[in-house]
């Protein structure tokens, strides 16, 4: 089997499982890493014992060897230029959630995509969770009936991750883009990924910007908590909630209503940093009423966690679409529409009013 030849664009702390995973899969070379503080890349290497893999400053210097596959790991606010630089090299790209901070760089992302003709996929790991799966199962099934409301539900009572999430200019959005994607892609993938409309919503940063909670508060320039009311097409309404950090365990269950009955999804912890939707989930129950017409409840049991854990799932999903001349694992053109909430979502909280969601012609 040919070797495929790997680069890592940001060696950050989620550049770690990344190259863990790759080099746990047959028939690869890490070529190089690239980041742009100087000796980064190279120690990030060296920890691996990857002596022979090439350090660099810049994307353009790596994307310069001959490669056949990327993972960007930069901050937020350059995943669209790293993406672009990638793929116009023709290289396929896994690139890290969120796809990017504006609709406008996903949009300018997919185009990319779509001109090179190679695999652009996003980092949403969850998505390879058996119960998260389940849940999907379930409500593709039809057994709730048609769909009409989705609470995100979940959120961290304290878990403000520091470093480069905090700042505007490096992660362009707080709570939302780190951990709010994560909880749209669970109930926007479990139903479909209909087409999001309208956005009207808050963000709030009292807790980052309060040195009483947070040590680094005069460096907090992001959200700590976002809300918004999303109407979908197909009459669906979406009601979400994230946090990194508030006054209570839980913005509440993940809840899927139906026209039959309705699928409550607990979150599977809530320790200060539960609540995140980036993992395994917890409690899965099913109400409904049953032949009499009588109100039930009924727990759905967990499937047993798979060995293999959800990171490399990600990584060897997008490696065996390279092998086999395969499809992106997660399409850009679901995400698309997540980046568009969230797009949305930072109009809206910044306009003070609701703001439609237009999504151009790719």
């Amino acid at each position: 089997m040919k070797k495929l030849k790997v680069g890592i664009i940001g060696t950050g702390g989620i550049a770690n499982p990344h190259i863990k995973a790759y080099l746990n899969l047959p028939d690869i070379e890490i070529v190089g890493a690239a980041d742009i503080i100087p000796g980064k890349a190279r120690a990030f290497l060296d920890n691996y014992e990857l002596t022979d893999a090439k350090a660099y400053e810049s994307a353009d210097e790596l994307l310069e060897n001959e490669l056949d596959a990327v993972s960007v790991c930069t901050y937020n606010s350059t995943h669209a230029e790293c993406v672009v630089k990638a793929l116009e090299k023709g290289v396929h790209v896994l690139c890290e959630k969120p796809m990017s901070v504006t609709l406008d760089d996903a949009v300018e992302m997919v185009r990319a995509e779509k001109k090179s003709g190679k695999i652009l996929t996003i980092g949403f790991q969850p998505r390879y969770d058996v119960n998260s799966q389940y849940v999907k199962q379930i409500v593709q099934s039809g057994k709730l009936g048609d769909i009409y409301y989705v609470q995100t539900g979940g959120g961290r009572r304290r878990g403000i991750p520091g470093r480069t999430f905090i700042e505007k200019r490096y992660a362009g959005v707080g709570a939302l883009a780190d951990i709010g994607c994560y909880a749209l892609d669970f109930g926007l993938n479990t139903i479909g990924y209909p087409k999001p409309l309208t956005v009207s919503a808050v963000a709030y940063d009292y807790f980052g910007k309060n040195p009483k909670y947070y040590a680094e508060s005069e460096r907090f320039s992001v959200d700590d908590f976002s809300a918004a009311f999303i109407r979908l097409e197909g009459g669906v309404t979406l009601d979400f909630r994230m946090s990194w950090a508030m006054h209570m365990d839980t913005c509440g269950d993940f809840l899927f209503l139906g026209k039959e009955g309705g699928l409550k999804v607990r979150q599977p912890h809530f320790e200060l940093w539960g609540g995140a939707w980036d993992g395994p989930i917890g409690e899965i129950t099913y109400m409904h009423d049953n032949e009499e017409g009588k109100p039930v409840s009924e727990n759905i049991p967990l499937k047993p966690m798979e060995k293999s854990n959800l990171f490399f799932k990600k990584i060897s999903s997008f490696v065996d679409a390279i092998r086999t001349n395969g499809s992106a694992p997660i399409p850009t053109s679901q995400i698309l529409y997540n980046q568009a909430i969230i797009d949305g979502i930072i109009r809206s909280s910044e306009s003070g009013h609701e703001v439609e969601i237009v999504i151009p012609e790719i």
